[in-house]
């Protein structure tokens, strides 16, 4: 494993810095800023995050910018002159964008939750069904540091940070993507509400005095009357959407995904009968 020479001496403490809130345990307290942690300790090294975890909570990181596809961060180590970091994604562009809102729009649950300011543990699933993945599981991580070792705790740091902004507002996470909250918000508002569906069955509310005539007859002729299949289908996996996932990993890799191909299988209709 490469050593971390970046810094030899203790970091020069920061006045005003970007300190994470968690002073100790997991960074992250949103499942969307718990997602990005999961990732982050499934690609990065180990050491180097703890280490960045420290810089993290001890407010090294003097700031940093978000904009499509790129942060940049600057992160105070021992020495006088602050290193600066690059972490590259790839940004959806305009197409694969266009394509994910009208998604969007068109279930209430998303439109709703996003313009309210939250964010759906189910849009993970959508962006994922469209083959754009919400969150990386590749970083291009850059710092100027000595430490050939990547990621370098200062870029750790960053990340951790970051994850910590998106605690506070998860639209970064898709601003990072290629959308910010304003263009995608604008967007949902102008997507046409679905249009409700009709029931054939439906009788309009009248006074009973007025029908007293003709009120045990039906709305509709009883030949026609045919036993109709549900428009409703439930999720085999919708315990698992709507409950919190649960701190267990096994082998690195959420419970919650370990149980979802399951409870889908066993969703699944027996094609042997």
């Amino acid at each position: 494993m490469p050593r971390d020479f970046s810094d030899y001496g203790k970091p020069i403490e920061v006045d005003g810095g970007l300190a994470v809130r968690a002073k100790r345990g997991q960074i992250g307290s949103q499942w969307w800023s718990r997602k990005f942690v999961d990732v982050l300790e499934q690609v990065c090294d180990g050491g180097r995050l703890a280490r960045g975890r420290t810089y993290a909570r001890k407010g090294q990181v003097l700031d940093f910018t978000l904009r499509p596809g790129r942060v940049t961060g600057r992160v105070q180590g021992s020495r006088p002159q602050p290193y600066a970091v690059t972490i590259d994604i790839s940004a959806f562009d305009e197409a694969q964008w266009a394509t994910v809102t009208s998604a969007l729009g068109a279930q209430a649950l998303y439109r709703a939750a996003l313009l309210a300011g939250t964010m759906p543990h189910e849009i993970v699933e959508l962006f994922d069904d469209h083959e754009l993945p919400l969150f990386p599981d590749q970083l291009d991580i850059r710092c100027n540091c000595p430490d050939w070792g990547v990621p370098c705790k200062h870029g750790s740091a960053v990340l951790y940070v970051l994850a910590e902004a998106f605690d506070d507002d998860p639209f970064l996470v898709l601003a990072w993507r290629g959308r910010d909250r304003e263009q995608l918000l604008d967007a949902l508002r102008g997507t046409p509400e679905p249009l409700p569906e009709i029931d054939p069955l439906a009788v309009d509310e009248e006074p009973l005095d007025t029908r007293l005539a003709d009120f045990y007859t039906p709305a509709l002729s009883l030949s026609r009357l045919r036993e109709r299949p549900s428009r409703i289908t439930t999720p085999p996996e919708l315990l698992l959407r709507a409950l919190d996932p649960p701190p267990v990993k096994i082998r690195h890799i959420p419970l919650v995904d370990l149980l979802r191909p399951a409870y889908r299988s066993l969703g699944a209709p027996d094609d042997s009968r």
